[in-house]
C-alpha cells in the first residue's frame, strides 16, 4: 500500500469520525470539553481558572481601585505604589495583598451595569398658554450599581475573594478613632478610580461606594484559604500549610453588588468644556482627562 494510499484512508477516518461528532450533539459537548466518549478527563488538560493579571494597555476588565497616585496606598496595603511598580516592593497587609498590584478589585467576569444620565427641566407655567416652558436646571449622572459574579476555583481565588470583601468593607468608612495625631482622622471615605472596557467608556472616573453587598450562598462549596503569608507554602502558594492560621472560607461562587457615586472636585468642575468633552478629551487618556462620563 503507498503512503498517499494510508494518507488518504486515515484522512477518511478523522473525516468519518467528524461527521459523527457534528451530529451528535452529546458527543460535541464532549470532544469539546476534552473529554472522550465515556466522559473520562484527559490526563493532558491541566489547565485551571485563575485570577491572571493583563497588560494595562490590554486589559478592558471592570476594576475599582485607589487612584495611581493616593497617598493611601501605603495606608491600604502597607506599601507605596511606586515600589511596587519598580518591583522593588510588595504588599505587607496580608489580608488585602492578593489587591496590592493593581490597587483595588478587579472584577473577574464581566459585571452588569447599567448607568443613565439625566438632564432636568423646570416647566414655566405661563399664563394664557396652552403649552408651559421648560428652563434648563442642571445635568448630572446619578448613582449606578455594578453587579458581578465572583468565581472561586482554589485558595489563592479564595484569598482574592477574602481580600475583595475587606477592601469594600473598608472604603465604605471614613478616618475615625485611632492614634490622637493621626492626620487622616475625620476624613470621609476614600475616593476610588471606576475604569473598564477601553477608554472612552470608563476611564479613571473618581467615585465613591455608597452600599456593598456580597451573597454567601447556602447551596455551593466553600473554600478554605489562610491571608496569613504563615499560613502558605512559598513554592505552592496553594497549598495551606496550617488551616488554623487566620482561616477563612470562600463560596465557590458569589455575586457582589456595589452602588457607585460619580463625584468631581469643585475644581475639576471649572476645567469642565463642553468641546472638550464632546471631543472626548475629558474623558480618554488625554492629558486633560478627568474621568468625566
Amino acid at each position: 500500500m503507498g503512503l498517499f494510499d494510508t494518507a488518504g484512508k486515515i484522512i477518511g477516518t478523522v473525516s468519518a469520525v467528524g461527521n459523527v461528532i457534528s451530529s451528535n450533539p452529546t458527543l460535541s459537548r464532549l470532544f469539546g470539553a476534552g473529554l472522550s466518549k465515556g466522559a473520562e478527563a484527559n490526563d493532558k488538560l491541566r489547565a485551571s481558572a485563575r485570577f491572571s493579571s493583563r497588560n494595562g494597555q490590554t486589559d478592558y476588565r471592570v476594576r475599582v481601585v485607589l487612584p495611581p497616585k493616593s497617598d493611601l496606598w501605603n495606608v491600604f496595603f502597607g506599601v507605596y505604589k511606586g515600589t511596587i511598580d519598580s518591583g522593588e516592593g510588595r504588599a505587607t497587609n496580608n489580608i488585602l495583598e492578593p489587591l496590592g498590584t493593581a490597587g483595588g478589585v478587579i472584577f473577574p467576569l464581566t459585571p452588569s451595569i447599567i448607568i443613565q444620565h439625566s438632564a432636568s427641566y423646570s416647566p414655566l407655567n405661563m399664563p394664557h398658554s396652552n403649552y408651559p416652558h421648560y428652563a434648563y436646571g442642571h445635568s448630572e449622572v446619578p448613582s449606578f450599581t455594578v453587579t458581578g459574579e465572583f468565581p472561586v476555583q482554589n485558595q489563592e481565588d479564595a484569598r482574592y475573594w477574602v481580600a475583595m470583601l475587606h477592601f469594600f468593607r473598608s472604603v465604605t468608612k471614613m478616618f475615625f478613632g485611632g492614634e490622637e495625631n493621626d492626620p487622616l482622622k475625620g476624613n470621609p471615605p476614600p475616593i476610588l478610580h471606576l475604569s473598564g472596557y477601553g477608554d472612552y467608556v470608563f476611564n479613571n472616573v473618581p467615585v465613591v461606594v455608597t452600599n456593598f453587598n456580597v451573597d454567601l450562598r447556602a447551596d455551593v462549596d466553600y473554600i478554605c484559604t489562610s491571608q496569613s503569608s504563615k499560613g502558605r507554602n512559598d513554592i505552592n502558594p496553594n497549598i495551606v500549610l496550617n488551616v488554623d492560621q487566620n482561616k477563612t472560607w470562600a463560596p465557590t461562587l458569589s455575586q457582589v453588588t456595589i452602588q457607585l457615586q460619580p463625584i468631581y472636585s469643585r475644581d475639576s468642575v471649572k476645567k469642565f468644556s463642553m468641546k472638550d468633552f464632546v471631543n472626548g478629551r475629558l474623558i480618554g487618556k488625554d492629558e486633560r482627562g478627568i474621568g468625566y462620563i
